[in-house]
């Protein structure tokens, strides 16, 4: 088993990144991965909910907000790496990709599943982020306080 875990700031963001990713998107860019390696199912993709909680301004106290419907799944590779994903929704086929890619991420074959799958995930993550954040900037309102010629 090659242990090249990277450190857990990154796997947190690449967990994150499948999660986020549609479910098309991520179905293309799995399929560019060569053959995915031989694994078995720790946990099969279960749909389940998850409790949601929010706070008044980020700074009150916690309440429950609501429900949401997850899907998780678990797998190991016949090297050893164990791999999860967590995705928002009911698409089984995507939570099990998502542990195979977290999996892979995990061996030699990070750098190839980071260039052909985690960094166009990033880049299209960042391009929404960016389109949200310009339509925002348009609605931006500037307020400045003007010097009146008696307050001198």
């Amino acid at each position: 088993m090659v242990n090249s875990t990277p450190p857990h700031s990154d796997r947190k963001v690449w967990i994150s990144l499948l999660a986020k990713a549609s479910s098309s998107h991520l179905s293309e860019l799995w399929a560019t991965y060569d053959e995915p390696p031989e694994h078995s199912v720790l946990r099969a993709p279960e749909v389940g909910s998850v409790m949601v909680r929010g706070r008044t301004g980020a700074t009150g106290a916690a309440f429950n907000l609501g429900e949401m419907t997850v899907t998780r799944c678990s797998v190991q590779l016949a090297s050893g790496e164990t791999g999860h994903g967590y995705i928002q929704g009911r698409d089984k086929k995507k939570a099990l990709q998502a542990a195979m890619i977290d999996a892979l991420l995990q061996t030699a074959a990070a750098p190839q599943v980071q260039r052909k799958i985690v960094d166009p995930l990033q880049a299209r993550h960042e391009e929404k982020r960016a389109r949200r954040s310009a339509k925002a900037a348009a609605t931006k309102v500037d307020f400045f306080t003007m010097v009146r010629g008696e307050d001198t």
